[in-house]
C-alpha cells in the first residue's frame, strides 16, 4: 500500500466476501457502539432460563396465561397475556394452541418472540421445541447491537439459527430510514456468531449503491474474511484512485489485508499487509508493487517489515527495515507534506540481552537515502555490526554507590570517505547523597576511544585514539508548599546545578562517524557531552543552572504545570569544535526556556525558548496552544522559528458548527518563503445513522517544492463501511489532538 494512502484497517466487526464489478462490504456495528435513540428497544428484558410459571417441569415448554382451556386429546388453548417459556426463549401472544402430540405451538393473531440475540413481533406464527419456529410479516431486532429490520418471514431453528426471508436491515432508528440494507434471505448463526446473506442491495435515501450477491458478517466482535469498501480518491500525481480492499482473516494470531490500487495516470498497484501476533512475536510486513509505471516508465515497489520476537534465554530480535524502488517513490506516492519530507529509510536489526544490571545487543543498521540532493560525504554511514555490552551495579547501604560501564564496538562502513572500527568505553562510578528535598551526587568516569581506519586521508593516522577523564557533580534542592484554596495543588522550586571538568583533548584527526550538536534544551544542559556520538567529547570547566517550578494535584500527582529555565556558565570556553562550527567566546550559552502546561481546564500548552545573550537575540523558539474540550473539538496554534533555517507558522482545527455539521481546517505558512505549505478544508454532515464528509487538501513537497492536491469524499453508514476514501485517515494526524468518536452521534 502506499505509504500515508488512505486505506481501511482490518476492523473486527463486518467482511463482506463477493466476486462482482463493484466489489464491497459490509460490516455491522461494534456492540460497544453508542447507539441511536430507538435503534433497539430495551425496555423489554431479557428472558432467562430460569424464568418459569405453571407447567414447571424441567426441559418443557413452561407457559402461563389468563384463561386455560384443556382438550380431551392433551392439547391446550391459551387465551389472553400467554407467555410460554422454553430454554431461554419466550412468546409473547393473546392466543395460542398448544399440541402435545409434537409439544408444538400455534400462535393466531400478533406475536413477541425474545431470545438473547433477537427479538421479534410477527403477524402470526408456531413454535415447536423440535422444529424450531415460524413468523409471519416479522420485525425483527438485534437486542446486542444497533440494528433492526422487517421481514416476510422468518423461520428459528432450534440451535438458535435464525433465517429471513425478503429483509430489510438498518441500524438507523424508526424515525430515520436514511439507509437500508434490502436481501433476498439473510441466515443468522446465533451459536457460531455469524450472519451470511443472498440477494442483498444498499439504498441511500432511496438511491441504490451497491448490490452484493453474497455477503457473510459476525454476529459478535469477530474478524471475519471478506472485502471492504471500495476507497475512491484523486491526486495530481496519480490521477483518479480506486481500490478494493480484501481482508484474509488467516488464524486468530494473523490475517493479511490484500490492497490492489488502481492510479489512472500509472496503473495498477497490488498492494498489501500481513500482521501477526503470538504469544511470544509480532510485526508486519507491508508490500506495494507497482509493474509499469505509465509516468515513470519503470516498476515502482516499498517493501517494510516490523518485527519483534522474545525468544529463549532473554534473548529479544528486532527488525525494522524498509526499502523503496527509487528516490521519488514518497514524492510520487505520499498523500501530504509528512510523507515528502522522508530523507532516508532504515534497516536494523537488533539481537539483546537484558537483565537487571547488563544490555547486551548487536546491531546491524543501514539507511537507503531517498534525499537524491543530500552529498554521498553527507549520507549515513552503515554500522555492520555495532556491539553493545553496558552493565550498572550498586554497592552498600540503599546501592547509593553506583558503578558500571558503557561500551560498544562498531564498523562504519560507506561508499565514500574515512571507513572503519570504532571502540568505545566509558566505565563510570558515582555516590547519590540523597535525603528529602535534596540531592548530591558526585561522579567520575574515564572515556577511552580507539580507531582502526580505512581509506584515511594521507597525512593521517590509521589508528588514532582518545582517552580521557571526567568529573562531576550534580546538586539540586527541592522545595514544596500547597497551593490552591484547600491545598488541593501542590507547588514546587527545583534548583539544580551540575558542575563538569573535562581536560581538552585535540581530536582533530579523530573521523566523524556519527557525531553531531544537538539543540540546546533543559535536557541538553545536564549531559556529561554537549555532542551526540563517540567522535567528540567536549571540553568542560563548566556549571549548568537550572530551575523549575511544577504545579501538580496533591491528590493524583498529576502534573499540570512545569517551566524551567537554565544556562550553562563556562570557566573557560570549550575549544573541541566539529567543521563549521562556531567557537563560543563568551563566558555563558543561551539561555533556554521550556514551559508544559497539560490538561489544565481543556488547555496544553508547549512553549520553548532559546535567546543569546550575547547579540540579544532569539535563536531559536516554538509555541504550541491547544484547546480541546473534547475529542471531536479542538483548537491548535503553533509557531516554529530557528534562525535563518524555518519560520513557520500553523493554525488547525476540527470543530462541531452546529450539531449536525463539522468543519475541518488546517493551514500552515512559511514566512520565510512566504508560501502556504498546505492547505486543508472540509465539512462533514452526520445524521443518526450516517455521515458524509468532503475534505480538500493542497500541500508542497519539503524537498522540491512542488505542489499537490487531493479531493476526497466519504460517505459512512452506521453499521457499515465506509463508500469511497479514507478520507479522515490522515485527521488524526494532521490535526492534532482529533480523534474520531466510536460511533456516530445523533
Amino acid at each position: 500500500m502506499a505509504p500515508l494512502m488512505p486505506r481501511s484497517r482490518p476492523p473486527s466487526r463486518l467482511y463482506v466476501p463477493l466476486a462482482v464489478a463493484a466489489l464491497a462490504a459490509c460490516r455491522m456495528a461494534h456492540p460497544a457502539d453508542e447507539i441511536c435513540p430507538s435503534a433497539i428497544d430495551k425496555s423489554t428484558p431479557l428472558p432467562t432460563p430460569t424464568a418459569s410459571t405453571g407447567n414447571d417441569t424441567p426441559g418443557k415448554i413452561q407457559y402461563e396465561a389468563d384463561d386455560f382451556t384443556y382438550l380431551p386429546n392433551g392439547d391446550m388453548s391459551l387465551k389472553s397475556n400467554v407467555v410460554i417459556r422454553e430454554n431461554g426463549r419466550e412468546i409473547h401472544a393473546n392466543d395460542v394452541e398448544y399440541q402435545e402430540a409434537d409439544t408444538a405451538l400455534k400462535v393466531n393473531g400478533p406475536l413477541e418472540y425474545l431470545d438473547p440475540q433477537v427479538h421479534v413481533t410477527g403477524h402470526d406464527g408456531n413454535y415447536s421445541a423440535a422444529q424450531g419456529g415460524n413468523f409471519n410479516q416479522a420485525e425483527f431486532e438485534l437486542r446486542q447491537r444497533a440494528a433492526r429490520g422487517t421481514a416476510g418471514a422468518m423461520k428459528l431453528d432450534p440451535d438458535g439459527t435464525i433465517h429471513l426471508d425478503q429483509v430489510k436491515f438498518t441500524t438507523c432508528p424508526k424515525t430515520d430510514e436514511s439507509w437500508q440494507l434490502r436481501a433476498r434471505e439473510i441466515t443468522l448463526d446465533t451459536r457460531d456468531q455469524v450472519g451470511t446473506g443472498h440477494g442483498a442491495s444498499v439504498d441511500f435515501k432511496g438511491v441504490p449503491l451497491l448490490y452484493l450477491p453474497w455477503l457473510s458478517f459476525p454476529l459478535g466482535d469477530n474478524r471475519k474474511s471478506g472485502f471492504l469498501f471500495p476507497s475512491i480518491g484523486h491526486s495530481n500525481r496519480g490521477g483518479v484512485q480506486f481500490s478494493v480492499p480484501y481482508y484474509w482473516n488467516i488464524a486468530p494470531q494473523a490475517d493479511l489485508t490484500f490492497e490492489p490500487v488502481y492510479y489512472s495516470l500509472r496503473g495498477v498497484d497490488a498492494a498489501g499487509e500481513f500482521r501477526y501476533l503470538t504469544e511470544h512475536q509480532l510485526g508486519s510486513l507491508s508490500v506495494n508493487y507497482l509493474p509499469s509505471d505509465n509516468v515513470a516508465h519503470e516498476s515502482r515497489y516499498r517493501l517494510k517489515l516490523d518485527h519483534v520476537a522474545d525468544l529463549p534465554l532473554g534473548l529479544r530480535f528486532t527488525a525494522d527495515a524498509e526499502t523503496v524502488s527509487d528516490t521519488n517513490y514518497f514524492e510520487d506516492f505520499a498523500q501530504g507534506p509528512e510523507g515528502t519530507s522522508v530523507a532516508f529509510v532504515q534497516r536494523y536489526a537488533k539481537l539483546s540481552y537484558r537483565d537487571e544490571h547488563w544490555l547486551l545487543s548487536g546491531e546491524l543498521q543501514n539507511f537507503q537515502t531517498i534525499d537524491s540532493n543530500l552529498a554521498t560525504t553527507d549520507r549515513p554511514y552503515t554500522e555492520l555490526p555495532r556491539l553493545l555490552a553496558n552493565a550498572d551495579f550498586g554497592f552498600g547501604p540503599g546501592e547509593r554507590l553506583h558503578y558500571g560501564f558503557d561500551s560498544e564496538l562498531v564498523n562504519f562502513d560507506r561508499s565514500t570517505g574515512v571507513t572503519g572500527w570504532r571502540l568505545d568505553a566509558l566505565p563510570t562510578a558515582s555516590y547519590d547523597f540523597s535525603g528529602p528535598g535534596y540531592f548530591l551526587r558526585p561522579g567520575l568516569a574515564w572515556r577511552y576511544t580507539q580507531y582502526q581506519l580505512h581509506d584515511a586521508a594521507p597525512g593521517t593516522p590509521t589508528s588514532p585514539s582518545r582517552d580521557l577523564p571526567m568529573e562531576s557533580l550534580d546538586a539540586g534542592l527541592i522545595f514544596e508548599r500547597d497551593a490552591g484554596s484547600h491545598a488541593q495543588r501542590r507547588l514546587t522550586l527545583e534548583p539544580r546545578l551540575l558542575y563538569l571538568n573535562i581536560p581538552f583533548r585535540n581530536q582533530d584527526n579523530l573521523p566523524l562517524f556519527d557525531t553531531a550538536l544537538p539543540d540546546l534544551n533543559p535536557v541538553q544542559l545536564f549531559r556529561t557531552n554537549r555532542y551526540v556520538g563517540a567522535d567528540r567529547v567536549s571540553d568542560a570547566d563548566q556549571v549548568s543552572v537550572g530551575v523549575t517550578s511544577r504545579l501538580y494535584d496533591a491528590e493524583s500527582g498529576n502534573q499540570y504545570l512545569a517551566a524551567t529555565l537554565g544556562q550553562i556558565h563556562y570557566f573557560e570556553p570549550p575549544r573541541v569544535l566539529l567543521p563549521g562550527e562556531t567557537p563560543r567566546t563568551s563566558a555563558g550559552s543561551d539561555f533556554v526556556a521550556q514551559l508544559d502546561l497539560t490538561a489544565y481546564k481543556d488547555w496544553n500548552a508547549d512553549i520553548g525558548w532559546q535567546w543569546n545573550p550575547d547579540t540579544s537575540r532569539t535563536e531559536r523558539s516554538q509555541v504550541s496552544l491547544q484547546y480541546r474540550p473534547g475529542p471531536e473539538r479542538v483548537v491548535n496554534a503553533s509557531y516554529r522559528f530557528q534562525r535563518d533555517l524555518l519560520d513557520q507558522a500553523e493554525l488547525s482545527t476540527a470543530w462541531p458548527l452546529t450539531q449536525r455539521w463539522n468543519l475541518f481546517a488546517r493551514y500552515v505558512q512559511s514566512f520565510r518563503d512566504d508560501t502556504a505549505l498546505e492547505r486543508l478544508a472540509g465539512f462533514e454532515y452526520h445524521s443518526c445513522c450516517w455521515r458524509a464528509r468532503l475534505l480538500g487538501r493542497r500541500f508542497v513537497s519539503n524537498r522540491t517544492g512542488e505542489q499537490d492536491t487531493g479531493i476526497y469524499l466519504q460517505l459512512e453508514l452506521t453499521g457499515l463501511a465506509s463508500v469511497g476514501s479514507a478520507a479522515d485517515a490522515f485527521l488524526t494526524t494532521a490535526i492534532r489532538g482529533y480523534s474520531r468518536p466510536d460511533s456516530t452521534k445523533p
